[in-house]
């Protein structure tokens, strides 16, 4: 949940500021472009040496899983808000901060929303990948049942990730998504 929350942040962070500066898109835009196309589990080498092991690692990892797919859909988000609403923002007088702050981050929060939905999967499948490498949690314990040929358990913890991703998309990301879809007038 920790490398989740900071993927949420550091991922809002840098979309806003890849929207709202044409510098910050030009140059650091590119890179988290490249970034986004490199798998989580790649990462856990380099995460391994940073920290040694440990979960310090693994949350490195899930946060590199996380951070990019939420970058890129606040700041698609931010870049595709109508420009009508810009240009009333600005006939009532929003400038600067206040613009991007009452207008175009409320009005990309669908886009941020898609961005969360998919940094908790790649975070999840990040987590997944890590823990094969770890000392716990269920990624471990799926390494250990192939070492010891166990594929009962093997099918089983693959059934508990799945049903640990439906809950998680039909009891926490479904209703958020109505009560949002429903506020900005995209609900049928």
């Amino acid at each position: 949940m920790l490398g989740f929350a900071l993927a949420i942040i550091i991922g809002s962070i840098l979309g806003i500021t890849l929207a709202t500066s044409k510098l910050a898109d030009e140059t650091l835009g590119s890179l988290v472009v490249a970034l986004q196309s490199v798998p989580s589990i790649v990462w856990l080498p380099l995460a391994l040496v940073m920290f040694q092991g440990g979960p310090t690692a693994i949350l490195f990892v899930v946060i590199l899983g996380g951070t990019w797919p939420m970058t890129m859909n606040v700041r698609m988000g931010m870049k595709n808000v109508q420009p009508i609403l810009i240009r009333a923002a600005r006939t009532m007088g929003y400038r600067g901060f206040e613009l991007i702050w009452k207008v175009m981050i409320p009005a990309s929060i669908p886009s941020a929303l898609t961005g969360i939905r998919l940094s908790w999967a790649f975070g999840w499948r990040a987590l997944m990948a890590a823990e094969l490498l770890g000392r716990g949690g269920l990624g471990r314990t799926l390494m250990d049942a192939r070492d010891f040929f166990n594929m009962e358990l093997v099918i089983a913890i693959m059934i508990i990730i799945a049903v640990i991703g439906l809950i998680v998309e039909y009891f926490i990301f479904n209703p958020i998504e109505r009560k949002v879809l429903t506020r900005w007038g995209y609900a049928k």
